[in-house]
């Protein structure tokens, strides 16, 4: 079935173009123009992807990002942003975007970070339900205990039922979140540069910097680590990168 996209954008012609375009490409379309629309939208449709721009009358974006978060909206959000400024990006990735496009924009370019992110999720849905078969198989006596569960300290990777525990209580992790746990434990000890983690983790053709992974690293490390300030887990290796120690 066609994934859905929902575009947030108040300017008619922008709109229409995206929409154009998008639906070209075989996907379900559904537009808005203004921020609380949006989120009705959002909150009804669960689409499988928004285009959110910063910009908007009644909401503005962000908000809309932010809420939508918290209520648990877990698809990609890809925001759009009238400047180029540093600023823009990194609020946009704090709030809980998987991605940001700066205008003007080629459509090639924004087709591209769509299909990524789209890609992504078909990805974790797809290792999710291998996942849930195999703990199928094991509670069922058809398959040999399962040996994915990565245990530091009080901090518990379960790879079958794709969970973190900290001290016994589960963790509430997006999805990116889980994937660069996972990708430092397994290299535990490594120092991991930001290029190499984001091209593991995000994939070779996420079209981003390694800004991305700071801000992911910073939001794991609020979870996972006593001390967020004086990190012990997650280490940062001045003019590397990162060292996961456990």
């Amino acid at each position: 079935m066609p994934e859905t996209i929902l575009i947030v954008e108040d300017e008619p012609s922008l709109q229409e173009t995206l929409a154009y375009n998008l639906k070209k490409q075989g996907y379900i379309v559904e537009s808005a123009g203004d921020g609380r629309i949006a989120l009705e939208i959002g909150r009804r449709l669960k689409p499988d992807l928004i285009l959110l721009d910063i910009m908007l009358p009644g909401l503005n974006g962000v908000d809309v990002c932010k809420t939508l978060r918290r209520e648990g909206f877990n698809s990609p959000i890809i925001m759009l942003t009238a400047r180029d400024d540093e600023i823009d990006r990194v609020v946009g990735l704090e709030i809980g975007a998987d991605d940001y496009v700066t205008k003007p924009f080629s459509m090639r370019e924004l087709i591209a970070r769509v299909k990524a992110q789209l890609r992504r999720t078909d990805s974790i849905r797809e290792e999710l339900e291998k996942l849930s078969n195999r703990a199928l198989l094991e509670n069922a006596g058809q398959a040999e205990p399962s040996q994915d569960t990565l245990k530091f300290d009080d901090l518990i990777v379960n790879r079958t039922r794709r969970e973190v525990t900290l001290n016994g209580t589960a963790l509430a992790l997006k999805p990116q979140e889980y994937d660069l746990l996972v990708f430092f434990a397994e290299h535990r000890g490594q120092m991991l540069s930001r290029e190499f983690v984001l091209e593991r983790v995000w994939g070779w053709d996420y079209i981003g910097d390694s800004r991305t992974v700071d801000v992911h690293v910073r939001w794991l490390r609020q979870k996972v680590e006593k001390d967020p300030g004086n990190p012990t887990r997650i280490v940062t290796v001045r003019g590397g990168g990162y060292r996961f120690e456990g």
